[in-house]
């Protein structure tokens, strides 16, 4: 019997907000045939909803970090997922594109990967790719080991949304990149422009750093999630939403949903990071969407009093018994 061939496997990493799931939309419009594999750290998964296309092999693995929480769930999911493909009939692909959750240091995900003896005699690494929001990392880098430790193990550098940072920003995030990864290539996209065969040709031969098998200690990262059971008002969803990004700062690293707005017919996603919320983007209306609006928040340790802010912010839209620590 022939030998099969390694299935390649890309891994897009980068901190909250900055970019992943554009990038991985970006992949997916041509290239190989694809499968996806998403880890979002909350509990309530969103970003398989944000994914223009649905018509590929799709899996998501929520409710924690494939570097801490749910480490132990990479491997099975993977062999699982080689089984099916090797069957007659099943939907054909030619890689694997795994994106991390934002709060996930890559090496764990690495050691998986590099260290499975079944793993690495099916799987072939393509290479790392990060994200680095340049309005945002370099402060990022500074104060969370996870957005540094996602920047030294990547193969490439995408710097995103360059037209929203300042020549400071891009000056400050260099400096700490001529740090912290020198030798890595870099690529700047603006307005989401990016261009993914230079961006994975860059990391060919690229040399691989073997992970230490060190167990990664656990970050403090929280997220509370809730689902809103009527259409909202964007005027008014806005103002809670700014509001909160206001008050707390730095320790609410992330919001993200999708939700139904009063104003439009379609659903919308909506992002917050690094203190500014986004204008929402209209989805496509799909087959089978139950009409709840889900909305995530994600905070550095506890943020005490933002579930009381809202339900008083939000009264009369939540489902009941929604609002949920995790």
């Amino acid at each position: 019997m022939a030998e099969i061939a390694r299935l390649p496997i890309l891994v897009l990493t980068g901190f909250l907000g900055s970019g992943k799931t554009t990038l991985l939309n970006r992949l997916l419009r041509d290239g190989p045939r694809t499968a996806v594999l998403i880890n979002e750290f909350g509990q309530t998964p969103v970003d398989h909803e944000l994914l223009e296309r649905q018509d590929l092999p799709l899996m998501t693995l929520s409710g924690g970090c494939l570097c801490c929480q749910i480490k132990g769930a990479l491997a099975p999911v993977l062999k699982n997922l080689w089984l099916a493909w090797g069957k007659p009939g099943a939907p054909r692909f030619d890689r694997i594109v795994l994106e991390t959750s934002g709060v996930a240091s890559p090496e764990p995900v690495l050691d998986t990967l590099l260290r499975d003896r079944w793993l690495a005699g099916h799987y072939a690494l393509q290479g790392v790719v990060a994200t680095l929001a340049v309005p945002a990392a370099a402060g990022q880098i500074d104060h969370f080991p996870e957005a540094k430790a996602q920047a030294a193990w990547a193969d490439a550098l995408l710097l995103t949304q360059a037209d929203l940072g300042t020549p400071a920003d891009l000056a400050l995030l260099e400096s700490r990149l001529d740090a912290l990864a020198p030798a890595v290539p870099r690529f700047q996209a603006a307005h989401g422009a990016i261009d993914p065969a230079a961006l994975l040709a860059a990391m060919l031969g690229a040399e691989r750093k073997m992970p230490g098998g060190t167990e990664v200690p656990g970050h403090g990262f929280r997220s509370l999630s809730l689902h809103l059971r009527t259409a909202v008002s964007w005027p008014l969803l806005r103002e809670v939403l700014e509001n909160l990004l206001d008050r707390h700062g730095a320790r609410l690293v992330r919001i993200k949903g999708v939700v139904h707005l009063r104003e439009r017919f379609e659903p919308v996603a909506l992002h917050g990071a690094a203190g500014r919320l986004y204008p929402p983007a209209v989805l496509a209306v799909r087959a089978g969407q139950d009409g709840l609006g889900r909305l995530v928040f994600i905070t550095a340790g506890p943020l005490d009093g933002l579930d009381g802010e809202l339900l008083e912010g939000l009264r009369g839209h939540l489902a009941e018994g929604s609002l949920r620590w995790h």
